[in-house]
Order: structure tokens, then C-alpha cells, then sequence
């Protein structure tokens, strides 16, 4: 039997975690990368001897890979070391001494720190991680398959979850029902960061976010967590798939009725497939893909009404020093962080008060720079590209202030005299240099209108043998569900092929 041809647009996590399941199945894949090297932003880069993921650096809920590995016929743990943080991370509040969470399987430890930083808490704790557990059980389900049709909410599953979804609620409201401390709600809220969103227009739904670091928690890749895509993607070529770097598709080709049979890349190859799947941001795909007469649902304007998330402001430091006081990740809070998120979401410049991540990974990976040296990761969330500030003229100054209080507040004493290597993301970097519509790193925002059968399908609606994955489309935005999707889109794919 003939094999099925499958053409993957975009090496990131979710075309290679696709590619890899449908290759293991039996399909001809192609994939087709513009840049040099496979990831996307799960790739990594080097500055002189240091290395620095460009993207995700948190490794949340390893069994969702894991099961596609197992799928694929592989073990995950025989393709990468998996290491545990523990404390997870470090949280630094304005005021209180630094908060340092374990995952639920220290409970003990965390009960210690809990009651160090906020007395009579933790029975609290075991409140929250029993109820988000059943509200998990519940969602689960409906993250696992795909929301073609509005009357898939009428399925067994989402009907059972619909009590549980807390949709409209915010985050940071479902959390304060367990916890009365504004510090200690943050501390299981700020991960709305992770969707881009803040905790106090996140839908409730997303609590389990926090639920999912505690119950399971969170990893570190030695090597970094690009070395999960260059794993897959070895192991799509072991199955005789092809990827194609520096290789940039033109236009998706179209037949009878928007079914799409093919693509043209830049030199006007033609390639054709059975099987179309979209792993390029998806605002960005849709425009520079797609004709334009071939997408009214999305269309330049209709894409530009869309809401979309924020954007991050990085640096990526080598420094000459390994600060081994310092855990592995840090987020340092703002005085006022509802303030500090209204101004992004308002497209405002965060100013002299403003919230950042710090990923200090030497102390745990010595892999990742020279003996005695450090590769640190700098993250500021920022607002996207709909705001008019002038990154030319912000970029420097701003950089100066990351700098101190770098120094001052999340204690990386003396690091501007220990710098040998810098590297800087703007959001019109991210936009210009890797494609990301408006700088907005996390995609489409994750609102109620912009969920489920909201968002745009996996297989994407008004054409023919067409598929999305990537965080553009259900589940949503962060590895964990970016992995979803693929296995949501391998499995339609099979279906299309029994048909």
C-alpha cells in the first residue's frame, strides 16, 4: 500500500512531535524549516562557549512527551536526562523573605516553607491540590481531543467538565478562596505568565496550571530543552522522514474548494502531499501562506481584531562566574505586579516597576558553559507590537535597567563586571527575526472567546486536509499542550486516512 504523504510546515515542538508520531505510524513526512536548525523557539544557540535555550526553559508534565515517545516506540528517558528542580523556584516578593515551593512530592518540605513564610497555610495547601486535582480530572478529557463543531460541547465529557471549568472566574479569584495572603496567591497564579495572560483576566479554567508544576513537577533537560526537538528530530529522519532546514515554503497549494495538495517553496519547487500541517505561528502562517482570497475567516483585518498576548523582553548573559547561591529559576515580583500587568496589557512601557524571570542553570547543568561559568536567561514580559513603543530607542536604556536590578533585587551581585557574552530580544525581534505575529510569543490570547471551538481548529475550518498545530491552536500555548495538539492532529489524520 502506497504510503500517505504528510508535509509538515515548521520544525517546532508541535511539527516535530507530529512528524515523529506520524512517521512512527507508517506516513511519508516531510518537514520544511526556514531556519538553519530544528525547534523553533525550543531550539537552543550558542554565544562563544555558552549555550542558552532561545525559548521555554521550564519542562512541565513529562508523561504528555513521554506517551508520545512510547507511541512512537521510543523512551523518552533513553533520549534526554530529565532532571527535577526541587524547590522548584525561587519567589521573590517585595517585603517577605524569598519563598522557595516544592512539588507535592516534597509535601513535607513544603509545609515547612509554607508555614515559615505564611503561618497556618498548609492545611490550605492540601485543599487546593485536592480540589484542582478533581477539577483536572475532569478537563483532562477535554484536552485531549479536538473541537471541530459546536456541538462537540455536547459531548459526555465536556458536559461532565463544564461544572468544574471555573471559565468565568479569573485565576487569581479561584485562588483566593484557598489562600488569603496576596503574596501566596500570586505564588500559584503568576503561572497565567506562562499563557501570557494575567492572573486577573485569565480564565479560572487555568488554575490548573499551578496544580499540574505541584502535582507533577518541574524539569530541567541537561543540555537544555532543545535538546528534546534534536532528539526528535533524529529520530524522524531514523524513519526515513526528511527535514528540510533553510528551506522556506512560499504558499500552500490549493484544489477543488480549498483542499490543500501541496506547497511552493521560495525556489518554486512544487511538492505535493495528502496531508498539509501548519507548525508556523499561526497569524504570521495564515498571512504569508495562505492567498488572500482564500481566507476570509482570516483575513489581514480579521486577523488584526484578533486579541493576542504579550511579548518578553530577553537577554541572554555569559558570565564569568557560576553564582551557586541562586536556585535554578527565579521570579522576582514587582511592588505592585497587578499594576505592572495592567501596563502591559494596556500596551504601556513597564517603566521602573516590572516583574521578570531569571533562569540561572549553571548550578544545576554544567554542560551549558565553561568550567566555572554561567549561561543565564533573562525574561521580562512586555507588551506586543499593538504598543508604540520604540524598542530602537527603549532597547539600551532598558537593558541598563534589567542590568540593576538584576543586581540589586534578584541578587546577581556584581554580574555587569562578569558579562563576556550578551544577547537581546526585543518584541520587534521576535517579530522581525522569528516571525511571531506582533511579537506576541504566546499566540492568540487565551480568553473565552478565543478557547475550545473559538480558537482555530486543529483541523483548521473552511478547508480540506489542512491541520494546525502549535500553541495558535487547541489546547493552547506551553509545550505541554503544544505536544497535545500533535497527538490531536496525528490521530484526526488517521481518522481522515480510514475514511
Amino acid at each position: 500500500m502506497e504510503k500517505k504523504e504528510v508535509l509538515i510546515i515548521g520544525a517546532g515542538p508541535g511539527g516535530l512531535a507530529a512528524g515523529l508520531l506520524l512517521s512512527s505510524k507508517g506516513y511519508s513526512v516531510k518537514i520544511f524549516e526556514k531556519k538553519p536548525y530544528v525547534g523553533g523557539r525550543n531550539s537552543s544557540f550558542n554565544l562563544g562557549e555558552y549555550k542558552f535555550d532561545l525559548g521555554p526553559t521550564f519542562f512541565l508534565m513529562p508523561k504528555i512527551l513521554e506517551d508520545i515517545f512510547i507511541e512512537a516506540g521510543e523512551r523518552l528517558d533513553e533520549h534526554v536526562n530529565l532532571i527535577e528542580i526541587n524547590p522548584m523556584y525561587r519567589l521573590k516578593f517585595y517585603g517577605l523573605d524569598d519563598f522557595n515551593p516544592y512539588s507535592h512530592n516534597k509535601r513535607f518540605l513544603m509545609y515547612g516553607e509554607l508555614e515559615k513564610i505564611f503561618p497556618y497555610s498548609s492545611k490550605f495547601y492540601d485543599k487546593y491540590m485536592e480540589n484542582e486535582g478533581k477539577k483536572f480530572s475532569k478537563l483532562e478529557p477535554c484536552l485531549k481531543v479536538p473541537y471541530l463543531s459546536i456541538f462537540d460541547y455536547l459531548k459526555p465529557n465536556f458536559l461532565k467538565a463544564l461544572p468544574h471549568l471555573d471559565a468565568h472566574k479569573s485565576i487569581y479569584k479561584v485562588l483566593s478562596k484557598y489562600f488569603k495572603e496576596d503574596e501566596l496567591r500570586l505564588a500559584f497564579t503568576f503561572q497565567a505568565k506562562y499563557i501570557g495572560m494575567s492572573p486577573w483576566i485569565a480564565p479560572g479554567t487555568f488554575s490548573i496550571i499551578s496544580y499540574l508544576e505541584h502535582k507533577y513537577g518541574v524539569f530541567h533537560i541537561e543540555g537544555g530543552l532543545n535538546q528534546v526537538s534534536k532528539a526528535m528530530g533524529d529520530l524522524i529522519k531514523e524513519r526515513s522522514g526528511d527535514i528540510f532546514i533553510d528551506t522556506t515554503v512560499k504558499q500552500i497549494l490549493f484544489e477543488n474548494n480549498k483542499k490543500a495538495v501541496g506547497v511552493e517553496l521560495e525556489d518554486g519547487s512544487i511538492i505535493k502531499g495528502d496531508y498539509i500541517v501548519i507548525n508556523a505561528d499561526f497569524a504570521t502562517a495564515m498571512k504569508k501562506l495562505i492567498p488572500p482570497n482564500l481566507r476570509n475567516k482570516y483575513s489581514d483585518e480579521k486577523l488584526e481584531k484578533k486579541r493576542y498576548s504579550c511579548s518578553t523582553f530577553m537577554l541572554y548573559l555569559g558570565v564569568d562566574k557560576i553564582y551557586k547561591n541562586i536556585p535554578h529559576h527565579n521570579i522576582i515580583f514587582a511592588k505592585d505586579y497587578k499594576k505592572n500587568l495592567k501596563k502591559i496589557s494596556s500596551y504601556k512601557n513597564v517603566g521602573g516597576d516590572f516583574s521578570f524571570y531569571v533562569q540561572n542553570p549553571s548550578v544545576t547543568d554544567a554542560t551549558l558553559a565553561s568550567e566555572g561559568k554561567s549561561s543565564i536567561y533573562v525574561l521580562v514580559p512586555v507588551a506586543n507590537n499593538n504598543s508604540s513603543i520604540d524598542w530602537n530607542l527603549e532597547k539600551d536604556e532598558f537593558v541598563q535597567l534589567v542590568l540593576e536590578k538584576l543586581e540589586k533585587i534578584a541578587e546577581f551581585k556584581g554580574i555587569r563586571d562578569h558579562i563576556e557574552e550578551l544577547k537581546i530580544i526585543t518584541p520587534d525581534d521576535w517579530e522581525s527575526d522569528y516571525d511571531v505575529y506582533k511579537g506576541a510569543v504566546f499566540n492568540l490570547s487565551h480568553d473565552l472567546g478565543q478557547m475550545l471551538w473559538l480558537r482555530p481548529h486543529n483541523e483548521l475550518e473552511g478547508y480540506k486536509n489542512l491541520f494546525l498545530v502549535g500553541g495558535g491552536t487547541h489546547p493552547g500555548s506551553g509545550l505541554p499542550t503544544i505536544y497535545g495538539s500533535a497527538k490531536i492532529v496525528t490521530d484526526l489524520i488517521e481518522r481522515k486516512k480510514k475514511l
